[in-house]
């Protein structure tokens, strides 16, 4: 049989099936075929380019092409974008969707490393394990011993998610930041806070907040008081674009030269870009140039957004 012979006889079975609707019994019988035949001309038919099946799951995953952009631009691992929401919800949104990500992906003998704020508290308070999960491990990534933000830190954040999954946490009992980058020298080296930060770095799953300017940021309001004015006009002056893991960082993502960065209690960069599986939660306009530069820094490599941001992000006139 020649290819047009061929080719045409692949055409009218492959009409048959997908345009008419035949059932493959059908279509075996009207060429006098075996069925088995019908399913090999079927799949030739495929391959030769004479059939092209096209899934249009744009109905009900309307965010797949942005997603895949966004994970082609900063050579991420996976994206997951959420619709617009309003700025009162959109924490509350995206942290509904990174709880449900965390219930999908863990299997029960992970270690995740946390840190603080809003959207990863909306994360643990909507994590629904199928699942218990008594081999889980949380640990905080950053101090959060204080006064300010207290149901938002990150020993709070990880007791909500081994209350839910059964599984245990290693509360770190050290503040946000100290007094001097010698105190901080000191407190890093404090055995039961160094044994929380080697094991953090150790994780293989980080879920981390990505903040924005300081002059938007949470963390800038409620961390830095008014009478600290000499570090919020440096940070105001300098190139921060935003922070992670209470690390402030310029826009490709390395640390800035603030004396903040120098006071903090928190992971490291390079410790964080040794975890497997980081993923970054943050959306609005305000959190776009912090996110970029987590990014551009391979600081994350999963980023759960809403579609506005992921659109900004490929925008790089914005």
């Amino acid at each position: 049989m020649s290819y047009s012979d061929d080719a045409r006889l692949l055409t009218e079975i492959a009409s048959m099936y997908y345009e008419e609707g035949a059932k493959q019994s059908e279509v075996a019988k009207k060429f006098n075929i075996s069925r088995s035949l019908v399913s090999k001309y079927l799949a030739k038919a495929r391959s030769l380019g004479l059939v092209e099946i096209i899934i249009h799951d744009d109905l009900v995953h309307p965010y797949r092409l942005l997603e895949e952009k966004l994970i082609e631009k900063f050579g991420l691992t996976e994206v997951i974008c959420i619709a617009p929401a309003a700025a009162e919800m959109l924490n509350k949104r995206i942290g509904i969707a990174a709880g449900k990500y965390l219930s999908r992906i863990l299997k029960g003998d992970e270690t995740i490393g946390v840190s603080a704020g809003m959207v990863v508290h909306e994360a643990a308070q909507n994590f629904l394990p199928k699942n218990q999960m008594e081999n889980i491990r949380f640990i905080p990534l950053v101090g959060g011993l204080g006064q300010e933000h207290t149901a938002l830190q990150a020993n709070v954040v990880c007791e909500i998610f081994a209350r839910k999954s059964g599984g245990s946490v290693l509360e770190l009992h050290a503040p946000i930041t100290v007094d001097s980058a010698e105190a901080k020298k000191v407190f890093m080296a404090q055995s039961f806070i160094k044994n929380v930060f080697d094991k953090g770095k150790k994780a293989d799953i980080a879920l981390v907040g990505i903040g924005g300017l300081p002059a938007y940021s949470t963390m800038t309001k409620a961390y830095l008081p008014n009478e600290e004015v000499p570090l919020r006009k440096e940070l105001s002056a300098g190139n921060v674009s935003g922070d992670i893991c209470y690390n402030f960082i310029d826009e490709e993502g390395e640390l800035t030269d603030c004396t903040w960065n120098d006071r903090v209690l928190a992971i490291s960069l390079k410790e964080l870009k040794q975890i497997p599986k980081r993923i970054g939660v943050s959306g609005g306009k305000e959190k776009v140039s912090g996110i970029r530069a987590a990014l551009n820094g391979k600081l994350v490599n999963v980023l759960i957004t809403d579609e506005e941001t992921a659109k900004t992000l490929l925008d790089e006139d914005k």
